[in-house]
């Protein structure tokens, strides 16, 4: 982040962010119904720009198959040390998207119940990933190998090539999802909340304590998940989607669905397309090199 301050003030006081440690120059937040003891770790930097995407696995044989698979797709394989947390496995896909897998994290206290803490957004967990990639059939199939599953996707009727996808791994409608365009930077990230209401407050909030240019779609109800939506973008204008009432994908026999990218109720419900900037901005992750998007199609765009 290239002024901490100002985050902390959209991250704490707007979203609800919980602090967990705060250094000069770094500062760690978690979500409402965290055990763990963050979601988010933001670092004063020079530069914006995406330092690394976290994963959680199940224990720790996992992590080293975790490590053995990656080597085996050729990809690079390195333990880092991270604070508050045990061994951490950094890799990057094969477009260079820089991840990291763990087992352990400091275990925090609940505080779900301590209502007085409540405010903002009161955003009660980091939900998804949603990332521009120039190649999303193929970036799909290799995170198909890596264990996630396909719940809904947009295709191009000319070509039949898929233009986004959703994925997941823990039951909801996605953890991961990819989006055709310049890549790979980073979409979004979203957190949830409990109801609309929530969102509804925020805009009133924002609207008129400073943080009104910050607003950048919605709200509305996404065709894709069903989700109730938000569009806001922090002070170095990553996108952070606010996000609530999605549907469970626990069945291991659930049928993707597809959508056509003509479909104006495929991004809205309701049949309002999204701005231009939702198809063309995104954030830098450190040390990709971006490449241009194999299929040119393209959705409708507000005007």
């Amino acid at each position: 982040m290239t002024d901490l301050a100002r985050s902390r003030e959209f991250y704490v006081d707007l979203l609800g962010l919980q602090v967990t440690y705060e250094e000069p120059g770094a500062l760690y937040l978690r979500a409402m119904e965290e055990r763990g003891h963050h979601c988010v770790a933001l670092v004063q930097a020079d530069r914006a720009e995406v330092g690394v995407l976290g994963y959680k696995l199940f224990d720790e044989p996992d992590l080293d198959k975790a490590a053995a698979w990656f080597a085996e797709e050729g990809l690079p394989v390195e333990w880092v040390e991270r604070p508050f947390m045990g061994r951490v496995l950094r890799t990057h896909d094969p477009w260079g998207v820089p991840i990291e897998f763990y087992v352990r994290m400091d275990r925090l206290e609940p505080i779900h119940q301590k209502y007085g803490l409540y405010r903002g957004v009161r955003a009660l967990r980091i939900d998804h990933f949603n990332l521009y990639s120039p190649h999303v059939d193929e970036q799909v199939a290799f995170y198909n190998r890596m264990g996630f599953r396909t719940t809904e996707y947009t295709e191009d009727s000319e070509t039949g090539k898929c233009w986004a996808v959703w994925m997941h791994r823990k039951g909801g409608v996605h953890d991961v999802a990819f989006t055709n365009g310049i890549g790979p930077r980073l979409h979004h990230s979203a957190f949830w909340t409990a109801n609309a209401l929530n969102i509804i407050d925020l805009l009133d909030v924002m609207s008129t304590t400073g943080w009104l240019n910050a607003i950048e779609r919605g709200p509305g109800r996404h065709g894709i998940s069903n989700a109730f939506f938000l569009y806001v973008r922090d002070p170095d204008l990553n996108r952070i989607e606010i996000y609530c009432s999605d549907y469970q994908t626990v069945d291991p026999d659930h049928e993707p669905i597809r959508w056509d990218l003509k479909d104006p109720q495929r991004q809205t419900l309701w049949g309002a397309p999204a701005p231009k900037s939702w198809f063309e901005e995104g954030s830098l992750f450190a040390g990709a090199s971006l490449n241009q998007p194999a299929l040119k199609a393209q959705p409708i765009i507000a005007p």
